[in-house]
């Protein structure tokens, strides 16, 4: 039992200031540690493997300012691993950095004073990226989030656990945070980030938590409190997102249609209000790959209205809505670690006796404030087909439509207390058939919202004239494309396979191998 009264305290302050200072000198010494590898000559990459298999520290680095591959001399005897580090990188202007269990090789930046004039200009920035992965396993980490810690700037990891985020200077002496459910959050200074081809390993925490803890929650009563919480965990005021939009249809695996674009959103506070979400389309480009010969195309339904509504705390989901109670199923069946903090995870399936198609999935919930992070679910694959062609359009009359899957995902970002949308992912597979065809056609759609930048000072809605005509079909609403539209404006960096695809249509996505 901690000691009570002034002492008490004086005692837990000493104590947490001892296990600080244990903690830094442990982080700290391990470059001052001496460390012999074996052999006489060594190749820089198995270099750095050794040092990580011998003091149990990764490495992160960016393999455009270190060559894994040049070969240096080995001393006879131990040396120090600082001194090691010069020896692999062979630069002198390359620092060393320890933080955790990592150790960030990396030369320190500098912003450039070379801003973009124009109407759409922002502040002079650095480009960085690099790989999210599985320290175990080495695996991607797809929709990880990355974001600058006391900003409201940040991005997702696409399928591949590829990201591209803009630096500005101001974010400089901030850090950088990457979360992801079910591991420990990573926290690199910005100013620390070894470049834009990084990898960044994410660790798995595991919360031994005893079932009968488990057993004794009630999953509704979590879910009512969560949503007696809205307002005060998603806020009251007015915020104004700017963020990435890019949708695409796939038939054989192969884009018919693949749209993107530049969007800013009004969101309404979460408080009762009568007041409507907005969006802004800043810049927008598609690509088509339709021939004449094709009398089966498809496109996807109102793509913009879908990313509004997925904002389940705004627009409340079906299966938090007290109302639906009766009509699923509800288990804690995980507590589980999400952006440094604990999280149950409810899962829900419709009710056994119900026979239309409702939603099954897991949604997780802060233990502490009862803040949703993150809602993953899809139409009950056991009725998928009863939703018709409700999804799409432009489906020819002789054709029909078999819905294989449904699946959404929708993640919210804690930014200085405030939680706000960060993604949105709608994912559906169907099959066209003719009805005097012998072959059919399978389609894949997919729609995805990354919100990049948040502010909520100064926020005004916008004029009806700027409105996005968000219950149209986004794709017959942008003509054109153009390579460099993007400019200095954060997006999703495109997965390989529709960067190959692309470049079979003698595209060239210039600003994504920057």
């Amino acid at each position: 039992m901690w000691p009570t009264g002034s002492k008490g305290n004086h005692m837990i302050l000493v104590a947490g200031l001892l296990l600080v200072s244990l903690h830094s000198f442990s982080q700290e010494s391990i470059l001052d540690r001496y460390i012999q590898l074996p052999g006489k000559s060594i190749k820089a990459s198995r270099a750095l493997n050794e040092l990580s298999r011998i003091t149990g520290f990764l490495f992160t680095y960016d393999t455009q300012i270190i060559n894994t591959d040049r070969t240096f001399s080995l001393p006879s005897d131990q040396m120090q691993v600082r001194v090691l580090l010069d020896s692999i990188t062979g630069d002198p202007a390359i620092r060393y950095s320890v933080i955790g269990r990592h150790i960030i090789l990396y030369r320190e930046m500098a912003v450039t004073a070379d801003a973009v004039a124009g109407r759409d200009s922002v502040p002079a920035f650095l480009s960085i990226g690099g790989t999210i992965t599985d320290m175990e396993t080495s695996e991607p980490l797809p929709y990880a989030t990355i974001g600058i810690s006391h900003r409201g700037r940040g991005t997702v990891t696409n399928i591949n656990g590829e990201f591209v985020l803009r630096i500005s200077e101001e974010c400089m002496d901030d850090t950088l945070t990457v979360s992801y459910v079910g591991y420990v959050n990573r926290l690199i200074p910005v100013r620390s980030l070894p470049g834009n081809v990084m990898t960044i390993n994410m660790q798995r925490d595991f919360i031994p938590i005893p079932e009968i803890i488990i057993r004794a929650q009630d999953p509704q009563l979590i879910i009512r409190k969560t949503i007696s919480s809205i307002a005060s965990n998603y806020g009251t005021s007015p915020a104004l997102l700017t963020g990435f939009y890019r949708e695409g249809v796939y038939r054989r695996k192969e884009p018919q249609v693949y749209s993107e674009a530049v969007v800013q959103i009004y969101k309404s506070p979460y408080a009762r209000s009568l007041q409507n979400d907005q969006i802004k389309i800043l810049r927008s480009r598609k690509i088509e790959s339709l021939e004449i010969k094709d009398t089966l195309a498809v496109r996807l339904k109102a793509g913009l209205s879908a990313t509004l509504s997925l904002d389940g705390m705004r627009h409340l989901f079906d299966f938090i809505d007290p109302q639906s109670f009766d009509s699923y199923d509800y288990h804690l069946t995980d507590i589980v670690t999400v952006d440094g903090q604990t999280a149950y995870v409810i899962s829900f399936r419709q009710k056994d006796w119900i026979t239309e198609p409702l939603l099954q999935g897991d949604i997780y919930i802060n233990v502490d404030n009862y803040s949703v992070i993150l809602a993953d679910f899809e139409v009950n694959p056991g009725y998928v087909d009863q939703t018709g062609e409700s999804f799409v359009s432009r489906l020819p009359r002789e054709y029909s439509m078999k819905p294989e899957y449904i699946r959404y995902r929708t993640r919210y970002r804690n930014v200085d207390g405030r939680y706000y949308l960060v993604h949105v992912r709608g994912d559906l597979g169907f099959i066209a058939k003719g009805r005097k065809k012998v072959f059919s056609s399978r389609f894949n759609v997919f729609f995805e919202l990354a919100i990049t930048d948040y502010r909520t000072e100064n926020v005004s809605r916008f004029d009806h004239e700027e409105l996005a005509p968000v219950y149209s079909i986004f794709s017959l609403t942008i003509n054109g494309y153009d390579a460099g539209y993007w400019k200095d404006f954060d997006f999703l960096k495109p997965e390989d396979d529709l960067v190959e695809a692309l470049e079979k249509l003698k595209v060239r996505l210039g600003e994504f191998n920057d």
